[in-house]
């Protein structure tokens, strides 16, 4: 879907070989590393589904259902679909040392405690999926300001954007005493902001 199609852009323009990608029926593999161009012509040149890479890409499989992407041996996983504690198991036997989140919850519980057990670098929605809500903010001052910025203009914004969220999850985790606990600090960091929003306006 769309948040794999710029997920992996944004993968590949840092570096990495992302070799998987999924949509709503399957997730195809490509040891060879995820042909963007074949994925935008299937996704969004003409609405297709992504099993259509298998048969385009020569070397590429194409699997049923979502939960075994997970499966795949990989340093990141970038996630919109649910990890429950066995995949998130499995992620951590493969070597997967980071976990970002696209998508609203999508980790249950048990998946976070094995990331946390594990010493898995866990980017929680709260903050990572803050991104979308961010870039939607951005258009609608360009549409206020009847600006036009560029590709590198919003994402150079929203990189600002996402090194504060960090920040202000780090420093509440550890203010609370959890530090470097990115969820908690997340979480208590986005409470206190709508708390404060909340005493601002009168309503405690």
């Amino acid at each position: 879907g769309n948040v794999a199609i710029f997920a992996t852009e944004k993968a590949q323009a840092l570096g990495a070989k992302v070799v998987t990608a999924s949509d709503s029926n399957g997730y195809i593999y490509d040891p060879n590393g995820i042909q963007l161009d074949v994925v935008k012509d299937i996704k969004l040149g003409h609405r297709g589904r992504i099993k259509e890479y298998a048969e385009r890409v020569p070397g590429s499989e194409y699997h049923e259902g979502c939960k075994g992407v997970w499966t795949v041996p990989c340093d990141i996983a970038l996630q919109a679909h649910e990890i429950d504690e066995e995949s998130a198991k499995a992620l951590v036997a493969n070597g997967c040392t980071v976990v970002c989140e696209g998508a609203n919850m999508p980790s249950t519980p048990e998946a976070i405690a094995v990331y946390q057990a594990n010493n898995v670098l866990y980017g929680p929605a709260k903050a990572a999926n803050a991104g979308g809500v961010a870039v939607s903010g951005l258009e609608m001052s360009q549409n206020s300001y009847r600006l036009s910025w560029t590709f590198e203009e919003v994402d150079g914004k929203l990189k600002s954007i996402m090194e504060n969220i960090v920040a202000n999850s780090l420093e509440a985790a550890k203010e609370y005493g959890h530090e470097g606990d990115l969820m908690l600090g997340a979480n208590a960091a986005g409470f206190v902001k709508v708390a404060n929003a909340m005493v601002a306006q009168g309503v405690l």
